[in-house]
């Protein structure tokens, strides 16, 4: 997916990309990612203003990932908007006069790539629930609360009061 930056700069009409991208490499030290399905990336260049270009369009994938409570496996669907502004840069400029919503480009070609995996870094969700009402797992024998009850005694105690529990048990002298 690249882009001769300055024919697309000067051009009259867009450019497309239809491709799929394998996005396995990105996700691989994740330990709540099961899966993931390669990216489609459906985008459209366009010449904007003097010496820049638009890429916009969407990025698509599956995700299987595990549930933050109940460690069930979640399908996630991923619909993710890509919009990014390429400007040429034809001098350097200073830190003040920089526009951090563009992307200053020195090479006549651009991999789009990178970019795109990196929107699709951003939006991948930090944790997901197989339900909004998910109970998740017993904290002492990790039933999954969600397919039943656990016999465990599970009542929380305030720490700073712990040492009065057994206050009012009888005691047998």
């Amino acid at each position: 997916m690249k882009i001769h930056f300055r024919k697309m700069a000067n051009a009259d009409e867009s450019l497309q990309f239809q491709e799929t991208l394998d996005v396995s490499e990105l996700v691989r030290g994740r330990k709540d990612i099961i899966a993931v399905a390669p990216l489609s990336v459906n985008l459209k260049a366009l010449p904007a203003e003097t010496d820049s270009v638009n890429v916009v369009g969407t990025l698509e994938g599956n995700v299987d990932m595990l549930c933050a409570r109940c460690l069930c496996e979640v399908n996630s669907k991923l619909n993710i908007p890509f919009a990014e502004t390429f400007k040429w840069l034809k001098q350097p400029i200073l830190p003040e006069d920089e526009d951090e919503e563009l992307i200053y480009i020195t090479d006549e070609t651009v991999d789009l790539v990178p970019y795109v995996e990196e929107n699709f870094v951003l939006h991948l969700p930090d944790s997901v629930l197989c339900k909004a009402d998910c109970l998740g797992l017993c904290q002492k024998c990790g039933q999954n609360l969600n397919e039943g009850t656990c016999s465990c005694d599970n009542t929380v105690i305030d720490p700073r009061l712990a040492a009065l529990k057994g206050f009012f048990t009888k005691q047998d002298d």
